[in-house]
């Protein structure tokens, strides 16, 4: 019997038995979309931490040269000893950075974290819980900040102290409602700033907004809260090739400025958004480790049904097998017929899994800001899955119709 005849009459005999074939698959079509369906909303979820939230955080293209390395999560008390024994990063060191670096796009310097939070005023109206920034002009480039409305902050109002604020776009909408907030005055921890410009909006990230700020001169911001123990350079290089290069003349420059031996650690990080990017990955890793074991379970679950369903097929059949051997049919013909039908079922679940995994990532995808990403590894996996659980568990039906004696299955009713 030819390959495409064994397809033909495998399909002909599901598609007599559409329903049955349906409620067969369902086991394997659910487990292959969840399958799918979750690799594609945490690739969505890597690439959108990667693009938006690291980029939101550090800056495109950029690193920053920090007393206190980024970490998501704690340090150990000896570690965080030695944290605190590092010295500050002052305007000194930016400068020697940006000699070090002259084809750097930008090196400004910002406050730094815990970044403080208060209530900003205009007349009777009061915003509060609002991040405040002290920056120097570069970096508003690094973050590549646009602006809606005015300028934004100079060296002139970093080295004569001016009580000028730029305002991130939800403050400003939420103060003035529409008015031109451009020349008014803002009252922030009870000192008044002239508003002098407005950032365009950035929107928002898993529903946290990145326009909900104020940004004052470093000088202006130091005058109010004193210096920071954290203050950090911010460093944009014009192309992300250009980074790495960028990062190890940093290095260099700020061992010199603190005067650090050969083999001696540094007493400064050089970072990138790294650090978020690599916790992220660690934690889709361990969601990645409890993927398998739950398709596993729903696999071998349709796996199982398969098998009962191609055996009930057997007993219903018997007669037929008596008389396809009757008239020639040889044990590996009935076998290969029988073992076709399974794994076309299982295939036809592997397919409807990856159509109604992907339906799945994609209305995650219009309803969320995760662009949820179905990849072409987990469809030949969720398609070798299906085709594989046809296979091993419709070997023993195919084995055991093949086994049936002619004269016995011609009598069978």
């Amino acid at each position: 019997m030819r390959n495409a005849d064994v397809i033909k009459v495998a399909l002909n005999q599901l598609r007599a038995n559409a329903l049955r074939s349906f409620f067969t698959t369902l086991g394997i079509v659910v487990s292959v979309a969840f399958l799918v369906a979750v690799v594609a909303i945490i690739q969505g979820m890597n690439a959108y931490v990667r693009e938006n939230i690291a980029d939101a955080i550090i800056g495109a293209n950029a690193f920053q040269v920090r007393r206190v390395p980024i970490r998501v999560g704690f340090f150990d008390d000896e570690e965080w000893k030695r944290i605190q024994r590092r010295p500050r990063v002052t305007a000194d060191d930016a400068r020697s950075v940006a000699a070090a670096i002259p084809r750097a796009v930008a090196v400004g310097m910002t406050s730094g974290w815990p970044t403080p939070q208060a209530d900003v005023e205009w007349r009777d109206r009061v915003v509060g819980d609002v991040l405040i920034f002290g920056v120097t002009p570069p970096y508003q480039v690094v973050q590549d900040y646009r602006f809606a409305s005015g300028r934004p902050l100079t060296e002139i109002d970093v080295r004569e102290r001016r009580p000028v604020v730029v305002l991130g776009w939800d403050i400003a909408d939420r103060l003035f409602e529409g008015a031109d907030p451009i020349g008014r005055y803002v009252r922030i921890i009870g000192q008044r700033f002239e508003v002098v410009g407005v950032v365009e909006k950035k929107g928002r990230v898993l529903g946290q907004s990145f326009d909900g700020f104020v940004m004052l001169p470093l000088s202006a911001f130091e005058s109010l809260y004193g210096r920071r123990q954290t203050t950090t350079i911010s460093v944009k290089m014009a192309e992300a090739a250009d980074v790495a290069a960028g990062m190890q003349r940093a290095e260099e420059a700020m061992r010199i400025a603190h005067g650090l031996r050969p083999g001696e650690d540094n007493d400064f990080s050089v970072e990138t958004a790294d650090a978020l990017v690599d916790f992220w990955k660690r934690l889709t890793r361990v969601l990645f480790s409890a993927i398998p074991a739950v398709v596993a379970i729903g696999i071998v679950v349709g796996g199982i049904v398969i098998m009962n369903i191609m055996l009930m097929a057997v007993n219903e059949r018997t007669r037929e097998i008596g008389i396809r051997k009757s008239v020639g049919a040889r044990a590996r013909d009935i076998r290969r017929q029988f073992l076709a039908e399974a794994i076309a079922l299982a295939t036809l679940g592997g397919v409807g899994g990856v159509a109604a995994g992907w339906a799945f990532a994609q209305l995650v995808a219009a309803v969320s800001p995760l662009p949820a990403r179905v990849t072409l590894w987990s469809v030949v996996l969720a398609l070798a899955l299906g085709a594989g659980v046809g296979v091993l568990f419709g070997v023993y039906p195919a084995s055991r119709a093949a086994r049936l004696n002619p004269i016995a299955a011609l009598r069978a009713e």
